[in-house]
């Protein structure tokens, strides 16, 4: 038997003035990524369904294991506001093309908004869209417990 797939759409979707100002707001935010050893240094905001944006960049750890990425980093202080439901999210590197969040990022973001928009930027002004949902199909979720 087929496990049935929950989708669970935002209240409103994020208009294209919203991801422009958060792909800036990522932007901004990656210049204070600690990155020494990867130097691969990135940013992440997040949109919530109240008009909020919370951003996060990498940091990373002698200890690879105790780094945390920008896209989880940005999801942390939006749970520390109460908050919980993504509209969008932007991450930006330098990579080309635009890099998408690991799949720690994509589990870890997919409790929040399994179908929130992704809008995948570097610092080139190349730029991609999708969706949670496309970047991790059959998420692991609490219909699963």
């Amino acid at each position: 038997m087929e496990a049935k797939q929950v989708v669970r759409m935002p209240k409103r979707q994020a208009t294209r003035a919203q991801l422009d100002k958060l792909v800036v707001a990522a932007q901004a935010v990656r210049r204070n990524a600690y990155a020494p050893y990867s130097k691969f240094s990135v940013g992440a905001a997040i949109l919530t369904a109240d008009g909020d944006v919370f951003s996060g960049c990498n940091v990373e750890n002698a200890s690879y294991g105790l780094s945390i990425c920008a896209e989880r980093s940005a999801a942390s202080a939006m749970v520390s506001d109460g908050q919980r439901r993504v509209l969008a999210i932007a991450v930006v590197t330098q990579s080309s093309p635009p890099s998408p969040p690991c799949g720690s990022c994509r589990q870890v973001l997919s409790e929040f908004a399994p179908n929130a928009v992704v809008v995948l930027a570097n610092t080139r002004g190349e730029r991609q869209e999708t969706t949670l949902g496309a970047l991790l199909p059959q998420s692991f979720n609490k219909d699963y417990l």
